[in-house]
């Protein structure tokens, strides 16, 4: 029998860590569900994986955080020491956690208080990509992989000498833990990456990667944060983006300062984004919609409120590739601080095809949540009711 996928708490997003230490502290009783979504077709039936996924909930429901796993986590400044306290007993718990077959598709459902379900998340998706891709390793495949992610790394290289010119500099992330091949070959690439390009590559979304390997832990908040807030109860729905940001805010006070902007769509985040938030985030990240739109209304709304671009940065993460950062680079490095956050394009380029899948938070306290995205086919909502309701409070026009 192989090795469980996870062996380690902090094998997952340092995003998750935010989120929860946030609502742990902000919203803690509050409820919530998530559903696992598998957007292509794979090659065989995810459903067969599920005694193997059920195997592996259980041994990640064993896990403890380590003591020197807490070290680390209390070592981020950002980190508050009573979140850290709760971590040290926290565990998962099996009860939360539902797996089931429905003809060839695979089932998962988390529901639950949300500071002990919204963890659930990345394991889940590294678990099911895993255990569907051993079916497709071979040495062959791995030899595929390592030859296409030098020659991602040899245009990296000679790139690097042209970006010289521009006025900011080139810098990429690992965001590949989600979908990735296997945990092992997330390893690979990032080692590669940072011996390769040591003044480029920045940092790994991985916690646990970042802390064996010495790198920046990457990443600040995800589209379940936004969403939570649409359904408290303490805000009015056209509050909630706004009731959202001003309680990270509170909790990080200068630290993690970019903030997601495609829950209700860009525009109707940049009328909410005024310039009190504008001065106290940092930047923003792009993860839906045509990316130079994006910037470039980012830019303009920048401009409106008479801040310098300069000293702001956009992160673009949606489905980049090596060439597109490139290509967005050039684009926007004279004029603004920039980031590069790849995912898949990295940690799963082996020659099968790529798995795209998430499991996404559906409800909290009983109430539907949805994100409104600016890419076709990416919106998540179960109820078209509040779908429809969501896009006249925003006024969002369906994509």
């Amino acid at each position: 029998m192989s090795n469980p996928v996870i062996t380690s708490l902090l094998d997952t997003d340092l995003y998750k860590f935010t989120m929860w230490q946030t609502l742990l502290h902000r919203h803690p009783e509050t409820q919530a569900e998530y559903h696992f979504v598998c957007r292509n077709q794979p090659a065989y039936p995810l459903a067969e994986l599920q005694a193997d996924v059920e195997r592996e909930l259980d041994a990640l429901c064993a896990l403890s955080f380590r003591a020197d796993e807490l070290a680390y986590l209390r070592g981020l400044r950002f980190m508050k020491s009573d979140f850290v306290d709760f971590l040290r007993i926290f565990r998962f718990q099996r009860d939360f956690i539902d797996v089931r077959a429905e003809g060839e598709l695979l089932r998962i459902v988390a529901k639950g208080p949300q500071v002990h379900v919204m963890g659930f998340e990345i394991p889940v998706l590294a678990i099911v990509n895993e255990l569907y891709f051993r079916r497709f390793e071979t040495p062959e495949v791995r030899a595929e992989g390592g030859r296409r992610l030098a020659a991602k790394i040899d245009a990296l290289q000679a790139f690097a000498l042209a970006a010289a010119k521009y006025r900011h500099p080139f810098e990429l992330f690992d965001f590949g833990l989600r979908r990735r091949f296997s945990g092992g070959w997330q390893r690979e690439v990032v080692e590669r990456l940072r011996d390769a390009l040591p003044n480029h590559f920045k940092g790994t979304s991985n916690v646990l990667l970042a802390k064996e390997l010495g790198l920046v832990p990457i990443g600040t908040m995800a589209h379940e944060y936004l969403q939570t807030f649409q359904a408290l109860g303490t805000v009015r729905l056209r509050d909630s983006q706004k009731a959202a940001l001003e309680d990270w805010v509170q909790e990080y006070r200068g630290d993690l300062g970019t903030a997601l902007t495609d829950v209700v769509g860009m525009q109707a985040f940049l009328a909410d984004f005024d310039l009190y938030f504008a001065k106290l985030f940092d930047g923003l990240r792009h993860d839906s919609g045509d990316p130079v739109w994006w910037g470039e209304l980012a830019l303009a709304h920048y401009a409106k409120l008479r801040i310098d671009a300069h000293t702001k940065r956009l992160v673009f993460s949606d489905g980049l590739t090596v060439d597109k950062a490139i290509e967005l680079y050039r684009h926007f490095a004279d004029r603004v601080q920039l980031g590069f956050g790849i995912g898949t394009h990295l940690s799963n380029d082996l020659g099968p095809k790529p798995l795209n899948i998430v499991m996404k938070l559906t409800h909290a306290n009983g109430q539907p949540v949805a994100k409104l995205s600016d890419s076709p086919g990416k919106t998540l909502c179960e109820d078209e009711t509040f779908l429809a309701y969501l896009r006249q409070v925003f006024g969002v026009q369906p994509c």
